[in-house]
């Protein structure tokens, strides 16, 4: 049994669409303690990280939105999930929109010489100023973290990059950028999109994945945004796409990991409850953690 942190990170600065930042309180309002209860020896929720109200910024020059408090904001997670894992628990990080895991990746790849990535998601998050078409950070946490785009972004932490394309794989992807689908095959990241996913079923995509990052990563980082999911089950995302990954699809690939026992790290991020329908959406996330962390029917 292990140690759980639950960090939440209420940032809604790396978009356009406010609520996402009560993202952590509707997760935990949806029973995240009482789902994990069993599932681990200690648990301990260690609040959010502090986001304030700041004034929404453009900056017409880098065509990023909010870059300097982002990066601000990024580098307080950076640290609190460093102090955790140096604790010897395991980092759980509840956002909040996609631009969170600039920090949770900064925080958690010093510990790793390997770090694998699943990155579970309609989208790509490969932007950068350049091919970006909203200049929203959101869509562009990936690249970041590969080193690509602004320094004040791809340097949080002190060093970069953090992971490595060959230790990436991007599942449910369904709405890429054309910047993003140069630079997907420009670096060789593995992709699992819809058609792979209808096509030959969502366990042979996640055995692919295990086998393809059991081999050659010393730890795996999860980033698991709910708009990933189809909005028939989770409605409440600031970036819905139809024709997605369905819930009982979901829990799958969840259970298959949580047997895998590769996880090391995890975020469930674009919870916005503004957007939602009766906390639908939180509900799934808190349900899919549960599969995560070997929660099981019998």
């Amino acid at each position: 049994m292990r140690k759980l942190s639950i960090i939440g990170m209420p940032m809604d600065l790396g978009q356009m669409r406010r609520g996402v930042d009560m993202g952590p309180s509707a997760i935990r309002y949806a029973g995240i303690n009482e789902k994990l209860r069993n599932l681990f020896v200690q648990i301990d929720d260690l609040g959010d990280i502090p986001i304030g109200r700041p004034e929404l910024v453009e900056d017409p020059k880098t065509n990023l939105r909010n870059l300097d408090l982002v990066a601000e904001k990024n580098e307080l997670l950076s640290e609190k999930i460093d102090e955790v894992i140096k604790s010897g628990s395991f980092p759980l990080i509840l956002g909040g929109d996609h631009s969170i895991a600039i920090g949770t990746l900064a925080g958690v790849s010093k510990h790793y010489k390997n770090l694998g990535v699943i990155w579970y998601d309609a989208h790509g998050d490969l932007n950068t100023a350049d091919t970006s078409p909203s200049g929203n950070i959101h869509g562009m946490p990936l690249a970041a973290s590969l080193g690509i785009g602004h320094e004040a972004l791809t340097s949080i932490g002190g060093y970069s990059p953090k992971i490595k394309p060959e230790n990436t794989v991007i599942i449910g992807a369904r709405s890429l950028d054309d910047g993003e689908k140069k630079l997907i095959k420009e670096l060789g990241i593995k992709v699992y999109t819809m058609h792979e996913i209808d096509r030959i079923g969502m366990t042979k995509v996640m055995e692919e994945t295990i086998e393809y990052l059991k081999g050659k990563t010393d730890g795996v980082h999860l980033s698991l945004d709910l708009d990933g999911l189809d909005p028939s089950d989770a409605p409440g995302v600031g970036t819905p796409v139809i024709g997605g990954i369905s819930y009982r699809e979901s829990h799958l690939a969840m259970e298959m990991l949580a047997e895998a026992d590769m996880i090391t790290s995890a975020e469930f991020v674009e919870v916005n409850p503004i957007l939602d329908d009766k906390n639908k959406t939180a509900s799934v996330a808190v349900a899919l953690m549960g599969s995560l962390f070997g929660e099981n029917l019998l």
